[in-house]
Protein backbone atom coordinates (compact mmCIF):
# COMPACT_ATOMS: atom_id res chain seq x y z
CA UNK A 1 0.00 0.00 0.00
CA UNK A 2 1.35 3.39 -0.95
CA UNK A 3 2.05 5.96 1.76
CA UNK A 4 -0.40 8.84 1.94
CA UNK A 5 1.41 11.90 0.58
CA UNK A 6 0.79 13.92 3.73
CA UNK A 7 2.34 11.17 5.84
CA UNK A 8 5.57 11.52 3.87
CA UNK A 9 5.96 15.03 5.34
CA UNK A 10 5.66 13.81 8.94
CA UNK A 11 8.68 14.00 11.25
CA UNK A 12 7.07 11.91 13.99
CA UNK A 13 9.72 10.04 15.97
CA UNK A 14 12.62 11.93 14.38
CA UNK A 15 15.47 13.36 16.47
CA UNK A 16 16.82 16.78 15.51
CA UNK A 17 19.53 19.28 16.37
CA UNK A 18 19.13 22.93 15.37
CA UNK A 19 22.23 25.10 15.75
CA UNK A 20 21.49 28.80 16.11
CA UNK A 21 17.84 28.08 16.76
CA UNK A 22 17.19 31.13 18.96
CA UNK A 23 17.59 33.55 16.04
CA UNK A 24 14.64 34.91 14.08
CA UNK A 25 14.87 32.35 11.28
CA UNK A 26 16.16 29.52 13.44
CA UNK A 27 13.24 29.84 15.85
CA UNK A 28 10.76 29.46 13.01
CA UNK A 29 12.52 26.33 11.78
CA UNK A 30 12.60 24.85 15.29
CA UNK A 31 8.87 25.45 15.62
CA UNK A 32 8.18 23.94 12.20
CA UNK A 33 10.00 20.65 12.65
CA UNK A 34 8.80 20.28 16.23
CA UNK A 35 5.18 20.79 15.18
CA UNK A 36 5.80 18.17 12.46
CA UNK A 37 6.72 15.70 15.21
CA UNK A 38 10.47 15.91 15.75
CA UNK A 39 12.12 15.88 19.17
CA UNK A 40 14.48 18.84 18.96
CA UNK A 41 17.55 20.12 20.77
CA UNK A 42 18.42 23.77 20.13
CA UNK A 43 22.04 24.94 20.49
CA UNK A 44 22.61 28.68 20.76
CA UNK A 45 24.84 31.25 22.48
CA UNK A 46 21.92 33.53 23.36
CA UNK A 47 20.36 33.01 26.81
CA UNK A 48 16.91 33.50 25.30
CA UNK A 49 17.14 29.96 23.93
CA UNK A 50 16.01 28.65 27.32
CA UNK A 51 12.88 30.81 27.51
CA UNK A 52 12.10 30.01 23.88
CA UNK A 53 12.21 26.27 24.50
CA UNK A 54 10.12 26.61 27.64
CA UNK A 55 7.47 28.45 25.63
CA UNK A 56 7.48 25.69 23.02
CA UNK A 57 7.11 23.06 25.74
CA UNK A 58 3.97 24.85 26.97
CA UNK A 59 2.58 24.24 23.50
CA UNK A 60 3.29 20.53 23.85
CA UNK A 61 6.45 20.43 21.73
CA UNK A 62 9.45 18.34 22.75
CA UNK A 63 12.27 20.89 22.70
CA UNK A 64 15.40 21.26 24.86
CA UNK A 65 18.07 23.97 24.97
CA UNK A 66 21.86 23.98 25.21
CA UNK A 67 23.98 27.11 25.43
CA UNK A 68 27.32 27.06 23.59
CA UNK A 69 29.82 29.40 21.95
CA UNK A 70 30.13 27.75 18.57
CA UNK A 71 33.10 29.88 17.59
CA UNK A 72 35.09 27.50 19.84
CA UNK A 73 35.64 23.93 18.67
CA UNK A 74 35.66 22.40 22.19
CA UNK A 75 32.22 23.88 22.84
CA UNK A 76 30.97 22.55 19.51
CA UNK A 77 32.07 19.06 20.52
CA UNK A 78 30.63 19.35 24.02
CA UNK A 79 27.29 20.72 22.83
CA UNK A 80 27.01 17.97 20.23
CA UNK A 81 27.62 15.28 22.84
CA UNK A 82 25.09 16.84 25.21
CA UNK A 83 22.50 17.01 22.44
CA UNK A 84 23.18 13.40 21.48
CA UNK A 85 22.49 12.30 25.05
CA UNK A 86 19.24 14.26 25.21
CA UNK A 87 18.15 12.61 21.97
CA UNK A 88 18.89 9.11 23.18
CA UNK A 89 21.98 8.50 21.08
CA UNK A 90 20.46 8.92 17.61
CA UNK A 91 20.16 11.91 15.27
CA UNK A 92 17.99 12.05 12.16
CA UNK A 93 18.09 15.78 11.37
CA UNK A 94 20.66 18.58 11.63
CA UNK A 95 19.91 22.21 10.80
CA UNK A 96 22.83 24.66 10.84
CA UNK A 97 21.16 28.08 11.13
CA UNK A 98 23.71 30.04 13.20
CA UNK A 99 25.19 33.09 11.52
CA UNK A 100 26.61 36.55 12.12
CA UNK A 101 27.46 39.46 9.84
CA UNK A 102 30.02 42.24 10.14
CA UNK A 103 30.17 45.22 7.79
CA UNK A 104 33.40 47.15 7.09
CA UNK A 105 35.21 48.36 3.97
CA UNK A 106 37.15 45.37 2.71
CA UNK A 107 40.49 47.16 2.93
CA UNK A 108 39.84 47.92 6.62
CA UNK A 109 38.11 44.71 7.64
CA UNK A 110 39.36 43.80 11.16
CA UNK A 111 41.28 40.53 11.37
CA UNK A 112 39.44 39.39 14.48
CA UNK A 113 36.04 40.06 12.91
CA UNK A 114 36.96 38.10 9.78
CA UNK A 115 38.01 35.14 11.92
CA UNK A 116 34.84 35.22 14.01
CA UNK A 117 32.49 35.36 11.02
CA UNK A 118 34.26 32.47 9.32
CA UNK A 119 34.36 30.47 12.57
CA UNK A 120 30.62 30.77 13.25
CA UNK A 121 29.20 30.77 9.73
CA UNK A 122 31.45 28.22 8.03
CA UNK A 123 33.72 26.33 10.44
CA UNK A 124 30.95 25.48 12.90
CA UNK A 125 28.72 24.35 10.07
CA UNK A 126 31.36 21.88 8.93
CA UNK A 127 32.13 20.55 12.41
CA UNK A 128 28.50 19.90 13.31
CA UNK A 129 28.00 18.20 9.93
CA UNK A 130 31.08 16.06 10.55
CA UNK A 131 30.06 14.96 14.05
CA UNK A 132 26.42 14.36 13.22
CA UNK A 133 27.21 12.48 10.01
CA UNK A 134 29.16 9.85 11.92
CA UNK A 135 26.03 9.12 13.94
CA UNK A 136 23.80 9.16 10.87
CA UNK A 137 26.10 6.80 8.98
CA UNK A 138 25.87 4.32 11.84
CA UNK A 139 22.07 4.54 11.90
CA UNK A 140 21.04 4.40 8.26
CA UNK A 141 21.21 8.04 7.19
CA UNK A 142 19.50 11.35 7.84
CA UNK A 143 18.87 14.89 6.66
CA UNK A 144 21.20 17.88 6.97
CA UNK A 145 20.11 21.43 6.14
CA UNK A 146 22.63 24.26 6.07
CA UNK A 147 21.57 27.89 5.91
CA UNK A 148 23.24 29.64 3.02
CA UNK A 149 22.28 33.10 1.74
CA UNK A 150 21.79 35.20 -1.37
CA UNK A 151 25.46 35.98 -0.71
CA UNK A 152 26.19 32.38 -1.65
CA UNK A 153 25.47 33.62 -5.19
CA UNK A 154 26.31 37.34 -4.96
CA UNK A 155 29.20 39.37 -3.56
CA UNK A 156 27.40 42.03 -1.58
CA UNK A 157 28.99 45.30 -0.46
CA UNK A 158 31.35 45.71 2.53
CA UNK A 159 30.60 42.18 3.77
CA UNK A 160 33.55 40.15 2.45
CA UNK A 161 33.65 37.75 5.41
CA UNK A 162 29.92 37.06 5.29
CA UNK A 163 29.94 36.56 1.51
CA UNK A 164 32.98 34.28 1.73
CA UNK A 165 31.44 32.24 4.54
CA UNK A 166 28.07 31.82 2.84
CA UNK A 167 29.71 31.02 -0.49
CA UNK A 168 31.61 28.38 1.44
CA UNK A 169 28.42 26.99 2.96
CA UNK A 170 26.97 26.51 -0.52
CA UNK A 171 30.04 24.65 -1.77
CA UNK A 172 30.38 22.68 1.47
CA UNK A 173 26.80 21.52 1.08
CA UNK A 174 27.57 20.15 -2.38
CA UNK A 175 30.82 18.53 -1.27
CA UNK A 176 29.24 16.75 1.69
CA UNK A 177 26.33 15.64 -0.46
CA UNK A 178 28.78 14.03 -2.88
CA UNK A 179 30.46 12.17 -0.02
CA UNK A 180 27.33 10.96 1.77
CA UNK A 181 24.43 10.73 -0.72
CA UNK A 182 25.03 7.06 -1.49
CA UNK A 183 25.25 6.37 2.24
CA UNK A 184 21.80 7.65 3.09
CA UNK A 185 22.47 11.26 4.08
CA UNK A 186 20.84 14.08 2.12
CA UNK A 187 22.63 17.42 2.48
CA UNK A 188 20.89 20.54 1.21
CA UNK A 189 20.95 24.27 1.91
CA UNK A 190 18.33 26.99 2.14
CA UNK A 191 19.39 30.43 0.90
CA UNK A 192 17.19 33.12 2.47
CA UNK A 193 16.88 36.41 0.65
CA UNK A 194 16.22 39.78 2.27
CA UNK A 195 14.65 38.82 5.58
CA UNK A 196 12.99 40.85 8.33
CA UNK A 197 15.45 39.87 11.06
CA UNK A 198 17.62 41.59 13.65
CA UNK A 199 20.55 41.08 11.30
CA UNK A 200 18.90 43.48 8.85
CA UNK A 201 17.43 46.03 11.28
CA UNK A 202 19.51 48.95 9.99
CA UNK A 203 18.68 48.10 6.39
CA UNK A 204 14.97 47.75 7.12
CA UNK A 205 14.90 51.11 8.89
CA UNK A 206 16.54 52.81 5.90
CA UNK A 207 13.65 53.75 3.62
CA UNK A 208 15.88 54.50 0.64
CA UNK A 209 17.71 51.14 0.87
CA UNK A 210 14.41 49.32 1.33
CA UNK A 211 13.12 50.88 -1.89
CA UNK A 212 16.31 49.81 -3.65
CA UNK A 213 15.90 46.24 -2.37
CA UNK A 214 12.27 46.06 -3.49
CA UNK A 215 13.28 47.04 -7.02
CA UNK A 216 14.97 43.62 -7.16
CA UNK A 217 12.38 41.65 -5.13
CA UNK A 218 9.32 40.95 -7.31
CA UNK A 219 7.15 40.16 -4.27
CA UNK A 220 7.84 43.67 -2.91
CA UNK A 221 8.15 42.60 0.71
CA UNK A 222 10.66 41.37 3.25
CA UNK A 223 10.75 37.66 3.92
CA UNK A 224 10.39 36.19 7.41
CA UNK A 225 10.74 32.97 9.33
CA UNK A 226 7.27 31.79 8.31
CA UNK A 227 8.49 31.68 4.71
CA UNK A 228 11.07 29.02 5.63
CA UNK A 229 8.83 26.63 7.54
CA UNK A 230 7.37 24.60 4.68
CA UNK A 231 10.66 24.10 2.88
CA UNK A 232 12.39 23.17 6.13
CA UNK A 233 9.90 20.43 6.94
CA UNK A 234 10.03 19.19 3.34
CA UNK A 235 13.83 18.90 3.31
CA UNK A 236 13.80 17.12 6.69
CA UNK A 237 11.10 14.65 5.68
CA UNK A 238 10.90 11.49 3.54
CA UNK A 239 9.13 13.61 0.90
CA UNK A 240 12.57 14.92 -0.18
CA UNK A 241 14.47 11.63 -0.16
CA UNK A 242 15.76 12.07 -3.74
CA UNK A 243 16.89 15.66 -3.27
CA UNK A 244 20.46 16.36 -2.20
CA UNK A 245 23.29 18.75 -3.00
CA UNK A 246 20.92 21.65 -3.68
CA UNK A 247 21.00 25.29 -2.53
CA UNK A 248 17.40 26.51 -2.65
CA UNK A 249 16.70 30.27 -2.58
CA UNK A 250 13.78 31.61 -0.57
CA UNK A 251 14.05 35.17 -1.83
CA UNK A 252 10.71 36.45 -3.13
CA UNK A 253 12.00 36.06 -6.69
CA UNK A 254 15.21 38.13 -6.29
CA UNK A 255 17.49 35.76 -8.21
CA UNK A 256 14.92 35.38 -10.97
CA UNK A 257 15.04 39.03 -12.00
Amino acid sequence: MKTNILESFSLAGKKAIVVGGAGDLGKAMVEAISQAGAQTVVIDFDERVFDMCQDFKKDGLIVDAIKADISKIPEIKESYQSALELLGGKIDILINSAGIQRRYPSEDFPDEEWSKVIAINLDATFYYCKYVAKNMLENGGGKIINIASLMSFLGGITIPAYAASKGGVGQLTKALSNDWAAKGICVNAIAPGYMDTQLNTALINDKKRTEEVFIRVPMKRWGNGEDLKGLTVFLCSPASDYITGTVIPVDGGYLGR
